[in-house]
This record gives structure tokens, sequence and C-alpha cells, in this order.
């Protein structure tokens, strides 16, 4: 798969398109979302090989916008990696970041749709391509926002009813709130569902332990970024204080130096990867073996992807036995439809690992013109 093999990059397609999210949209701490603003990339090799990309920022919690990324992407990125060889990953991330540092989510999209791209050519799902599965099934989680006690609770009951066995409770409006509706969930459930909560970097951290402290009979599995991104110190507190409530660092992770962080100030038992933030299969797969190396265990999700990255995402975390059950990249649940010709179908809480090749999913161009923005 040299050069010579003929997977220089040719053509650097780039779409934005902005899918509408089901009923009333979703909260958290940052906002209100009621549509998914995505970017797709498509390349093309000069022996005609294909592959795809999908990024799906969030506003408030991902460090570029989508215009963002759309913009670098056509300006910088697309005439760095053309004419150089797809199957190079080494070479084309390090390529990319000459041209701009930053941007990570941009730097993945061509990263996923090179992978996607070779593994394809090759005949191999992308999972086979990064090692092999571990898994023949993955389940998902299900989200609960933040509402009433009485609304959490039925909600609850319809996820698990459904099969899911992991649910992620949104806090963040006030202790208060926040207990009688994780307490709520946990008596409509029972013990047989695992119950995550999210504070989006909302408290602080000895809003954070009061939190903890006033939840430890829920049996909560994990307790995902009580405090702001940059305080280390204070979600190691947290950590140290909440009761034997697992932390789990998701806004705190970026790059790998990021990682590094958390790991040395003992601030995290689990840590949340995602393909798109962390900028590629190979740059997420290495932080996810530092951290299983590290004794932390895995989530791995982006709860607003479309389908391609949903893909993506679940074939990576396939690859390792660090990863937790009850993936995170629930976007096909949440947007009103997709861009791709065949949605995956979570419903039931868990489906058999995609095949491939490559990621096995195809664009649907009339739902992309249908979608797409300027």
């Amino acid at each position: 798969m040299s050069e010579r093999g003929g997977f220089l990059i040719e053509r650097v397609e780039t779409f934005g398109v902005a899918v509408p999210l089901i009923g009333e949209g979703f909260r958290n701490a940052y906002t209100t979302k009621k549509v998914q603003k995505s970017v797709i990339v498509r390349l093309t090799a000069a022996n005609g090989a294909v592959g795809l990309g999908n990024i799906d920022p969030s506003p408030g919690y991902s460090e570029e916008t989508v215009d963002d990324s759309l913009k670098v992407i056509r300006d910088r990125l697309t005439a760095a990696v053309l004419g150089t060889d797809a199957s190079n990953i080494h070479r084309l991330l390090a390529r990319m970041a000459a041209v701009q540092p930053g941007f990570l989510d941009a730097r993945a999209a061509i990263e996923m749709a090179c992978t996607d791209l070779i593994a394809r050519a090759a005949g191999v799902a992308v999972h086979t391509w990064l090692g092999g599965a571990v898994r023949d099934t993955v389940s998902f989680n299900a989200w609960i926002g933040m509402l009433s006690p009485d609304e959490a609770a039925r909600e609850a009951r319809v996820w698990f009813d459904r099969g899911f066995r992991s649910a992620k409770i949104k806090v963040g409006g006030g202790i208060d709130a926040d207990r009688d509706r994780v307490r709520a969930v946990r008596e409509a459930v029972g013990p047989a569902m695992n119950l995550r909560i999210d504070a989006n970097a909302g408290y602080d951290a000895q809003t954070s332990i009061q939190l903890a402290r006033s939840l430890e009979g829920a049996a909560l599995q994990l307790f995902e970024q009580p405090v702001p991104a940059d305080d280390l110190a204070g979600m190691a507190l947290v950590r140290r204080e909440a009761g034997g409530v697992p932390i789990m660092a998701d806004e705190s992770v970026l790059d790998h130096a990021s990682l590094i962080a958390i790991i040395r100030a003992n601030a995290a038992d689990i840590v949340k990867l995602k393909v798109m933030k962390q900028g590629g299969f190979l740059p997420a797969r290495r932080m996810l073996e530092t951290a299983h190396a590290a004794g932390l265990r895995v989530v791995v999700g982006h709860g607003f992807g479309l389908g391609v990255n949903t893909v993506a995402e679940i074939m990576m975390a396939s690859t390792s036995t660090a990863v937790l059950d009850g993936l995170e990249c629930v976007g096909p649940l949440k947007t009103a439809d997709d861009i791709v010709t065949r949605r995956l179908d979570l419903s039931a809480g868990s489906i058999a690992l995609p095949q491939g090749p490559g990621l096995g999913v195809e664009l649907d161009m009339a739902k992309v013109e249908r979608y797409r923005f300027a």
C-alpha cells in the first residue's frame, strides 16, 4: 500500500449538513440542541478507492464549531493532504498538524476517511484493521435529561423495558433536584441497570462531593466530569471524597498530554474517548492503550454522531477489553434522520458488531443534499 499502489489522495469533498433531532431537542449544562450540524468528508484516491469521515461538534462542548471545522478542512487541510499517501497515517497526521495546530475534530474527519478508505480497499472491517475485535456484540447507554423525578423514572423504565442496561442521568440543576431525579430512576429500574450521572463540568468540587455523598445508596457506576475541565485538582478531590463513586473525565480529556495529566493527578478512575475529539482512530487508539496501561477503564462515544461517526466509534470500542459496556455513541437514537443509506437500529440496546468492509456505510447523497447548508 505504498504510494505506487495508487493510494495518493486525489480528491477531498466536504459537506456541511444539519440533521434535525427528535422531539423537543436535548438539554445539557451548556445548551438545548434541536439540530445536529455535522461535517462529512469523502476522500477519493488515485486508484478510485473511497473513504468517509464524519465529525459532529456540539456547542459549548467541542473545541471547535462546525463552521470552524469546515473552514479549516477546506482552506488548510485539503491542500495539505492532496497528493499524500492515504495509507500512511503517521505522515498524514504529521502533515496536518504542521499546517494547522489544534483542530483535532477537523483533522479526525480526514484521518477517519483515510482509515475507512484503506480498510475498505483491503476488504476488512476497520476493527480488523485496528487489530481485531474482542467482542461480537456491543451494548449502548440510554440517557435521561434534566427532568422531574416522575418523568425521569418513567423514561428510565421505558429504556429498561426496551433492553438497555445502563443509562446516563444529566445533573447540574441543583443538588436537591439532581438527588431526587437519580433516586427516582434507581427506584424505577431496580439494581439491574448501571446508572451514570453527568454534570458536564457544571459544578465545583465541594458541590460535586455533596451530590455524590447524597447518592451513596444509588449504586452509581460513575460520575462524569463533575468539575470544570481545567480543574484537575478539584476532580482529584472529588475522587477522594465522593464516597467511592468512580469519577470519569470527559471535557478534561483532549489530546494525549491531557490524558497523562489526568493520570498523574490521580483525578479519574475512567476516561471518555471519542474518535472525533481525539483527532482520529490512531490518536484515540493510542490514548485508549495508555489509559488501559495506567489501570483506567474507558467509555467510548459521542452522543450526537451521525451514521459514519457512530460506526467509527463502535468499531474502535470493540477492539479493547478496557472499554466499558454501554457505549455512548447513540446519535442514531437522537436524530430524526441520517445521511447514510442504512441507519443503525440501536432501539433494543445492543447490536451485532458491524462488519465492514471499512466502516461498512455508504452516503445517501439525496439526504446529504436535503440537509446540506452553505
